[in-house]
């Protein structure tokens, strides 16, 4: 692909009565080429993916171990989708597409990944065709969609499962766009802006984070659709077009709320910290589009903080492009378009509204870098006007800048394959207790004890006071019998982090286990508290109110309510809290349900090959069906 040189000529200056025109046709063999092209060096980088599993990050959440979503695609689903928010984010429409993916693929993970490649690649043909009709520019916006298309940073977006978020609403986002162009172009009609809205609203139910696609509008009217018209009335056109997007603009602040009111932020980052890092992270994102190398999942706040240096130069450089970028807008619009784009996309993932604990995330970048990619596409053609054999020096560099970014893109894909090179690669790369705790999370689940256990002390050498891998310790030492070192890390996670509820869920069954029920109803209670939907804290509490030798903590009705709720999370194909249901309809002295509770988990006990489940289900329907209900500890979790 070459940046052959192109005559663009400003599209004409819109009004209600004036449509502007597209600024080319161009040839449509090379724009099919071009779109052969995108897709090929997609799968060339993503195709490797097919292969790859899912990892321990999240995809346990939205995939394989969320029962609403490994059923499939549900009238009943799709509801639950509205109501309920996973992962801290609401996001119906990508929830759904999870759940399609597991109608059609199971668990099978390739299956998954097929769908993020080919979302990906529609987003990076759907940019090209849009900014072509756009501008008219055929090997710019092929450029751009092609840098798009296999930069390294597009890596976690595409190769990560739970990323499906930023694939998908990047696909209705240039839907949107085009959508966007057509109505601009076109004489007015309801209709077509009703499809433009109809489309946001799609994308802002895949990502919150297109909130900002009013301003991205603006910016377009602006350059290249260039209808804000003649400096002299301006101002008035501007305030014209403001208001064509309010409807917009009120879809993007309910989902703002919605957004606020679901996401826990992280109060423990002070609000200078978080401003000091957005500055930071806008330069270091550009210097990743550049130097593309040592990228990791996750990147920590620094423990110690962020130097003065540093803080004042990322200002100093996000003051000096700016400043150019309005002095230089008569001359080069798109400047002023694309670093707009860039530094106003960004906004709702800076860091200002923090939650979770990174510090930054390549995942960000997905959409908003595309136009700093615009921004030096057009500059370096701009620039070499002049040159001799232009079309040569640009076709030749950009043929290569696409070759190295295929190869990084395409080394950094690997690391996906599974989690632990994962976070063995986030590992080696920085300084991150968080990608060493979720390494010993790797190892723990594979039965590598004593490697876990390294881990999560490296975790904790590096950041004392992180909860996780203290909880992650204790839940180790239980495994290997060390019942009071168990105890005393669940005690050190809460002290640092009161609202975490998996130590009290893990305290709740230590006591259990010791004897205590008091205390280990207490500490259900409080996990519950904090986590209102945490299934296998409601299962276990249900059990221990049904079960519970002695008497006084036996409470049958509250044992149905915690129990019914907990099957209804487990999605009714639970054995284990089937088995729980059961006891405790008996202890509530409805035995002809836990009878036939007993009688529906039996098969399941035997079809996942649990014969010590199946055996206790036996044993316990004889109970039911005498008219007593189970009482003892062997159930005890």
């Amino acid at each position: 692909m070459s940046l052959k040189q192109e005559t663009l000529q400003p599209a004409p200056s819109h009004d209600a009565t004036q449509p502007t025109l597209p600024a080319g046709s161009g040839n449509y063999w090379s724009v099919f080429a071009v779109c052969v092209f995108l897709l090929g060096a997609i799968g060339v980088v993503f195709g490797q993916t097919l292969g790859h599993g899912f990892v321990n990050y999240d995809d346990n959440s939205y995939v394989y171990e969320n029962p609403q979503v490994i059923h499939g695609l549900n009238l009943k689903g799709i509801e639950w989708t509205f109501t309920h928010s996973v992962a801290g984010n609401w996001h119906p429409l990508t929830v759904m597409s999870h759940m399609l993916d597991c109608q059609l693929y199971g668990l099978n993970a390739g299956g998954h990944h097929l769908t993020n490649l080919l979302l990906h690649a529609a987003t990076a043909i759907l940019l090209f065709l849009v900014l072509r009709e756009m501008t008219g520019a055929l090997w710019r916006s092929a450029f751009v969609a092609a840098v798009f298309a296999i930069h390294p940073l597009r890596v976690e977006s595409v190769a990560w499962v739970s990323e499906r978020k930023d694939v998908l609403s990047g696909l209705f986002f240039m839907l949107t766009l085009g959508a966007y162009v057509r109505y601009v172009r076109k004489p007015p009609s309801l209709g077509r802006y009703l499809t433009v809205m109809f489309l946001f609203v799609l994308g802002l139910m895949c990502k919150p984070m297109l909130v900002t696609v009013p301003f991205v509008l603006l910016l377009l009217d602006y350059w290249p659709l260039n209808r804000f018209g003649a400096a002299a009335n301006r101002f008035s056109i501007s305030w014209r077009l403001i208001v064509e997007k309010i409807p917009l603009i009120v879809f993007s602040i309910t989902v703002c709320v919605v957004t606020l009111l679901i996401q826990r932020q992280d109060t423990e980052i002070s609000f200078p910290l978080r401003i000091s890092n957005a500055l930071v992270s806008y330069v270091a994102y550009c210097g990743q589009m550049f130097y593309p190398v040592g990228l990791a999942i996750m990147y920590p706040y620094p423990i110690h903080g962020l130097s003065i240096g540093k803080i004042i130069l990322a200002l100093l450089l996000l003051i000096a492009v700016s400043v150019g970028a309005f002095c230089w807008r008569q001359k080069h619009p798109h400047f002023l378009m694309g670093w707009l784009w860039y530094m106003g996309m960004l906004v709702p993932v800076i860091g200002l509204v923090q939650v979770g604990n990174q510090a930054r995330a390549d995942r960000h970048t997905y959409l908003p870098q595309i136009g700093l990619y615009i921004l030096l596409t057009w500059m370096v053609v701009e620039l070499t006007a002049s040159w001799r054999g232009r079309r040569w020096v640009l076709g030749g560099g950009a043929m290569v800048v696409l070759a190295v970014l295929i190869t990084c893109a395409r080394a950094q894909t690997t690391y996906w394959r599974d989690s632990e090179s994962l976070w063995t690669r986030s590992a080696c790369i920085s300084c991150n207790s968080i990608a060493h705790n979720n390494l010993g999370g790797v190892f723990r689940d594979e039965g590598r004890t004593e490697e876990a256990i390294a881990q999560f002390q490296m975790a904790l050498a590096i950041n004392p006071d992180f909860a996780e891998p203290h909880n992650n310790l204790g839940v180790v030492f239980a495994h290997q019998g060390r019942k009071e070192e168990a105890i005393a890390q669940y005690q050190k996670a809460l002290a640092i982090k009161p609202d975490y509820a998996e130590p009290h869920y893990n305290l709740g069954n230590a006591f259990v286990r010791q004897g205590y029920v008091a205390e280990a109803i207490s500490h259900y209670q409080k996990a519950l508290a904090i986590k209102p939907d945490y299934m296998e804290v409601q299962n276990n509490l249900a059990l221990v109110l049904a079960t519970c030798p002695q008497a006084s903590f036996r409470n049958g009705i509250e044992a149905v309510r915690l129990a019914e709720r907990a099957n209804q999370l487990a999605g009714g194909n639970n054995p284990a809290v089937l088995c729980t249901l059961a006891a405790a309809y008996a202890e509530a002295g409805r035995f002809p349900e836990a009878i036939e509770t007993v009688q529906r988990a039996m098969p399941m006990a035997e079809a996942q090959t649990n014969t010590a489940l199946a055996g206790a289900l036996q044993s316990q329907l004889k109970l039911y069906q005498a008219g007593i209900s189970f009482q003892g500890t062997e159930q005890a979790p």
